[in-house]
């Protein structure tokens, strides 16, 4: 089959936002190159299938299409190949996605273990697949093990050249998952650093700065320097205001810095924050049930 018209007709239905036409034209994409026999056009749009069904949260669908293309690949000797293994990712990513962290994991470590035996230790993909397995580790509060996919995934990303973003930004993760582990210290030397990157091109926004200048008022606030923490905080509030207006971080942050407040005493300005708090996340909190009707 042409695949290649394959997927500029799949397109036209994801302009379109027509999720039907776009299930409905997997599906019969799909029968069509198992009725020829065309295995890798069967794979590419089952990969398609596992992705498309993610994210509509048709989560049993993703497994069902997840498992059918392994259990091909594993029929065509292609176990030990990269497609093998990024369609692994990609089924990891849908059974994180839907709450199965377990499988999620066993997916994720078989895919190590095909890219420790094809692909160099400095490959950036291994920074991808080390960040995610670290997130779903956190998830799972097994938080050593998810500090050292980090590392393992920093220590990839700071080979590359002009990854000060994605290396800051792995910075930050590492220090919030240091704050699980109680190691204050070791967050705050990440954060420094993270912030540090960042700053290195102030003009551009990220949407990750502002993390890491929460996560230092966080640990400022453990360290017990409340009028740092709440400058930090306060810096953190005015980027996200900059960038993204005054969003549910905005709110989460001003419940943050009326915390800050409270504990050093100034009780005016507690409830300025307070207020403003609850008055972002209630408008926030009616427009998404509105828009849920």
């Amino acid at each position: 089959m042409d695949i290649n018209r394959f997927f500029e007709e799949l397109d036209s239905y994801f302009e379109k936002n027509d999720t039907a036409g776009v299930d409905a034209h997997l599906t019969t994409s799909l029968q069509k190159a198992k009725e020829e026999e065309d295995y890798a056009a069967y794979i590419s749009i089952g990969n398609e299938m596992i992705g498309f069904y993610r994210s509509v949260s048709a989560f049993e669908k993703a497994y069902v299409a997840a498992e059918d293309v392994l259990l091909l690949m594993e029929e065509l000797n292609l176990e030990e190949s990269e497609h093998f293994a990024t369609t692994l990712l990609n089924a990891a990513t849908a059974y994180s996605a839907g709450g199965d962290f377990a499988q999620a994991m066993r997916f994720y470590r078989q895919a190590v273990q095909i890219y420790e035996k094809l692909l160099p230790a400095e490959d950036y993909r291994f920074a991808s697949l080390y960040n995610n397995m670290s997130i779903l580790l956190e998830k799972m509060d097994e938080n050593e093990e998810a500090a050292d996919c980090a590392k393992k995934a920093l220590a990839v990303i700071e080979k590359q050249e002009g990854n000060e973003a994605q290396t800051a930004t792995t910075l930050t993760n590492l220090a919030l998952i240091c704050f699980k582990l109680s190691k204050n210290e070791e967050a705050k030397t990440y954060l420094t650093r993270a912030i540090a990157l960042f700053e290195k091109d102030a003009d551009a926004p990220n949407e990750h700065y502002s993390g890491a200048l929460a996560g230092m008022g966080e640990a400022c606030f453990r360290d017990g320097d409340y009028e740092k923490s709440l400058s930090y905080y306060e810096h953190a509030l005015e980027d996200v205001k900059r960038h993204y207006g005054e969003n549910m971080s905005y709110g989460i942050l001003c419940e943050n810095c009326a915390a800050v407040c409270g504990t050093m005493g100034d009780a005016e300005k507690q409830k300025s924050y307070a207020d403003k708090a609850r008055e972002v996340i209630g408008r926030l909190q009616g427009k998404s049930a509105d828009d849920k009707r």
